[in-house]
């Protein structure tokens, strides 16, 4: 089968959708649309392939270390609930041999997400940062699956680790960066993934307009960043929607084309 979307990152596997989450799967389902729920350290990880075997079609999961619980981090309410959990004041110590167990799952259609995040770092965490994101790469390109890459206030080093280490390809999520950024990944054959952010802000116009129709992705980063109409509310994946519309208005696409594009790009890169 073939879905008319696909949210390629979402996060329908933390507790912000602990009330409804098999609702908020089965919405997005009826919708015809497909989601990929993201891992962001070993618990989140394990959830999201939970969900996906739960479902015999149209729900993949990824598994990984998020750059920000590598360090002491910011306790996210929506993640982790209300009570948190230990590692997220004293970081999570990547363990190559538990996330390998997880990716060899079928349904675990990439690595990640991990990635460079800067914003909110401590400069002493950058090197630890690094060297995890570097032993994932090594796990993508054991397993040879795609990276999901998260990355903020840190383009430069990210596209530098990417071309000393990997081995595979993949999408960087929720891409904000600049023109020549954007380039840069392109050329190396990373794809570029755009979030609600485009339904209520020019700023990202340009670089939609210059990332090839068979190398851009919509994604949600639910519960996060909802898109108009549903701004100020729980983001999720049947929203998708509306991220891909805005694609094709900036493209001047006909929606249908950039639908069956996002499409094809995620049966092709995340092999579903």
């Amino acid at each position: 089968m073939t879905p008319k979307y696909i949210d390629i990152h979402s996060h329908v596997n933390f507790t912000a959708f602990d009330a409804d989450r098999d609702d908020v799967i089965k919405r997005a389902l009826d919708n015809d649309t497909w989601m990929i729920n993201v891992g962001t350290q070993i618990d989140t990880s394990k959830k999201a392939v939970e969900l996906a075997n739960k479902y015999k079609e149209g729900v993949y999961a990824t598994v990984g270390l998020h750059p920000i619980h590598t360090g002491k981090s910011f306790h996210d309410e929506q993640e982790l609930g209300s009570e948190g959990k230990e590692f997220t004041s004293r970081g999570e110590a990547f363990d190559k041999e538990k996330y390998l167990e997880l990716a060899r799952n079928l349904k675990v259609v990439a690595i990640g997400e991990c990635g460079l995040d800067y914003y909110r770092t401590e400069p002493e965490s950058i090197e630890k940062q690094k060297k995890i994101f570097i032993e994932q790469i090594g796990l993508a390109n054991e397993t040879n699956k795609p990276l999901m890459l998260h990355v903020r206030d840190a383009y430069a080093d990210t596209l530098g680790i990417l071309k000393e280490h990997a081995k595979v390809k993949g999408v960087v999520h929720f891409f904000v960066g600049s023109i020549k950024e954007a380039k840069e990944f392109l050329d190396l054959g990373f794809m570029l993934s755009f979030t609600g952010v485009l339904t209520f802000t020019h700023d990202y116009d340009e670089v939609v307009r210059l990332t090839p129709l068979d190398m851009i992705f919509s994604d949600t980063d639910s519960p996060y960043v909802a898109p108009t109409p549903y701004r100020g509310k729980r983001n999720e994946p049947s929203y998708v929607r509306e991220i891909v519309k805005r694609i094709a208005e900036i493209k001047n696409l006909p929606e249908e084309e950039v639908t069956q594009a996002i499409v094809a790009n995620a049966k092709h890169i995340f092999r579903i």
